[in-house]
């Protein structure tokens, strides 16, 4: 590899991988919807963070979206539909991530998947009964009781359940300012954890210093991984005919896979190719088996960031407005609101195989008066 996009923690393909056929709603119409929900986040991620090294776990943020979902109303909850793509109260689609969620956990074929959600919810409220019905069964979700006024007895708590959700993962420092608020009532925290060796595991024997291009073009000498093996490789061009390719590293038990994409000119900057990703760009259906050389810079990555600033531009506005957000499905008792968001992933790729995980938190409020107009 001369250089490389930046990569994104693609734990939403488990939805291409463990489910099969039959359902009401089209296998490769939700498997595009999951992959285009994750190509728009990272590319809103990329523009606000405007940096080259980026990670960012989809399936971390979709599985909390999803849940907001079963309690949305309004505009609120059209907002959360459109940008996921899908109608969690439709009971097909309902039907098809729950096979999702429940295969991602089986680790027999090798890799190991964790998903995982939990709402840490403030003693004094009571939740809707039928979003608690909901909540429960999704995505290995729990639900515990807790007392905001104690932020620090809090934030223990939410590190505690997260360390336990994250495999042998470091438990990410995510700091929820508004989780001291008095106002606060729920957080509302998702993790994906996964681990798994490649298929083909690179020698360490084989690794070597070589020059890796950064995206603004200077050369520096990074341990390269190398081998030569069967992947599914294919070529591509943009709209304004840059040409790209795509090969896909499959992981232990071939249900699982990265895909890597790389510019095939110098000249042609990370963005162009960025606009022209898409699901079916991505999807295995256009790659061919190649036998190829495939050198890989051995690598890890970690980010943090504000999730407003992202979901915001998504089209996600009404959750976070005090007066616009109705979350009325899931506690009738206040008006609540999101506060805050944030999302930690983190991610190493090494001889063996790769090792990553996603973190999304996300504070709920209630609303400190009913508005006045006089």
């Amino acid at each position: 590899l001369a250089f490389m996009l930046p990569i994104f923690f693609s734990a939403f393909t488990l939805s291409a991988y463990f489910l099969t056929k039959g359902n009401c709603i089209s296998y490769d119409e939700l498997k595009e919807l999951k992959t285009e929900f994750a190509i728009n986040l990272y590319r809103h991620v990329s523009e606000a963070e405007n940096r080259t090294n980026l990670v960012v776990s989809p399936a971390s943020v979709a599985v909390a979206l999803e849940l907001l979902q079963f309690g949305a109303q309004g505009n609120t909850f059209t907002e959360l539909q459109d940008v996921l793509g899908y109608n969690i109260h439709d009971e097909s689609v309902r039907d098809f991530l729950h096979a999702v969620y429940e295969g991602a956990t089986d680790s027999s074929q090798g890799a190991v998947v964790q998903l995982a959600c939990s709402f840490f919810v403030d003693a004094g409220v009571k939740l809707s009964p039928l979003f608690t019905a909901h909540a429960a069964r999704w995505a290995n979700s729990s639900l515990q009781h807790t007392n905001f006024t104690d932020p620090n007895r809090t934030a223990a708590q939410i590190r505690e359940w997260m360390a336990s959700n994250l495999g042998d993962g470091n438990v990410p420092s995510m700091s929820l300012e508004s989780a001291g608020s008095p106002l606060s009532q729920i957080a509302l925290v998702s993790t994906t954890y996964f681990k798994s060796m490649w298929q083909k595991k690179f020698s360490f024997m084989d690794t070597q210093m070589l020059p890796f291009t950064t995206a603004e073009g200077s050369t520096l000498k990074v341990p390269t991984m190398h081998h030569t093996a069967e992947v599914n490789y294919g070529q591509f061009q943009t709209a304004a005919l840059e040409a790209f390719s795509v090969v896909e590293l499959p992981y232990l038990g071939e249900k699982l896979s990265m895909f890597l994409v790389l510019p095939s000119h110098k000249r042609t900057s990370l963005s162009q190719i960025e606009s022209h990703l898409s699901a079916k760009t991505l999807w295995a259906n256009s790659l061919k088996r190649t036998k190829m050389d495939i050198f890989l810079p051995r690598f890890s990555i970690q980010s943090l960031f504000d999730l407003k600033t992202v979901l915001s531009p998504l089209g996600i506005r009404d959750a976070f407005d005090p007066i616009a957000a109705n979350f009325k499905g899931i506690s009738e008792q206040g008006s609540l609101y999101i506060s805050e968001a944030i999302h930690k992933a983190e991610i190493e790729v090494t001889e063996d195989g790769t090792k990553a995980s996603g973190a999304t938190a996300m504070v709920l409020l209630k609303r400190s008066r009913t508005p006045i107009f006089k």
